[in-house]
């Protein structure tokens, strides 16, 4: 029986992915979360197979990999924000590239003929107030954005592996943490609502411009890259129209059912910050016939729903 493998299946986008190959595929699967992560499911389908496994652990991604082979794998684990890669670099660099390093080199030496999609990012790229196309200077200017060069670099010199390189520019949606910008501000009103702080928004630079695409649309195209796309070339996955980040939180206010005011917080900026991030998907369209389908409205409304929920559930307000 053919098998997908999913890594970083309990992440924001692995668990997305996980879903749609769920109702969709046909596929056996396999997901992987990091030990010490989030708990692991159960009984979700008898398709699915979860496994704990750290993918910077050679000794544990071998033994995975003995136990089942898969055919096609969508290598989602990583360090994902970029926040995180500020405050550990290393840690960033060793998940983000070596832990590549480690899956792809276990996927070669057991003759592994299937293809492998690698996750980068965007942020590769050099800054620029224009589309960046795939050709676009490469010259990452974050911690993070080095972490996913060298990545995509080791992704490119394994040999004997199929391999297609996606770049996925900013993606939102319900289960995404509140370290990335629209989260942020949606747990904070959901937080208000429920009267577990103060009415009042906390904000880090809202000029920023930003190409935001729906998660679930983000990981159909990673999907469409498995069965179209061509190896050894990267994709940029994204809606190609930048949304300032002032407006985003003004859709959300909108929503909101109490009046928030916003406040200015100098802990929120970042130590580097691109003015704008655009991207061109004429590649991903015409190779993969791949466009968002959900508007930026449905979006920012799912994600806040998200957040109500979540607190409900678990009243514990943040910082």
């Amino acid at each position: 029986m053919s098998i997908a493998l999913v890594t970083g299946a309990t992440g924001f986008a692995g668990s997305h992915l996980l879903d749609q190959l769920l109702q969709q595929g046909s596929l056996d699967l396999v997901a992987w979360g990091r030990p010490s992560g989030r708990p692991l499911p159960s009984g979700v389908s008898p398709r699915l197979a979860w496994r704990a496994v750290d993918i910077t652990d050679r000794e544990a991604v071998a033994h995975a990999l003995d136990g089942t082979l898969p055919a096609v794998v969508y290598h989602c684990a990583g360090v994902a924000a970029v926040q995180s890669a500020f405050n550990d670099s290393a840690r960033a660099l060793r998940v983000n590239a070596f832990g590549t390093h480690v899956l792809l080199t276990e996927l070669a030496r057991r003759g592994f003929a299937g293809t492998v999609l690698v996750t980068g990012s965007a942020l590769v790229y050099r800054p620029s107030a224009e589309p960046l196309r795939e050709d676009a200077p490469i010259a990452p200017s974050t911690p993070y954005g080095l972490s996913k060069l060298a990545q995509e670099m080791i992704a490119l010199d394994t040999a004997g592996v199929r391999v297609i390189l996606a770049r996925p520019f900013n993606h939102a949606g319900p289960r995404q943490g509140d370290e990335f910008v629209t989260s942020s501000f949606a747990r904070q009103i959901a937080e208000a609502e429920a009267g577990l702080r103060a009415p009042v928004l906390r904000v880090g630079n809202l000029d920023a411009r930003r190409d935001v695409t729906d998660v679930r649309d983000t990981v159909r195209a990673y999907r469409l890259l498995v069965e179209h796309g061509r190896p050894r070339t990267p994709y940029n996955v994204c809606r190609g129209e930048a949304y300032r980040v002032g407006d985003l939180l003004e859709r959300l206010l909108q929503r909101a059912r109490l009046g928030i005011t916003v406040e200015p917080d100098a802990a929120r900026l970042r130590p580097s910050d691109n003015p704008v991030v655009l991207g061109s998907a004429a590649r991903i369209q015409a190779d993969c016939g791949w466009t968002p389908r959900i508007p930026i409205e449905q979006t920012l409304g799912d994600l806040l729903d998200y957040w109500r929920q979540a607190v409900s559930l678990s009243p514990e307000p943040r910082g």
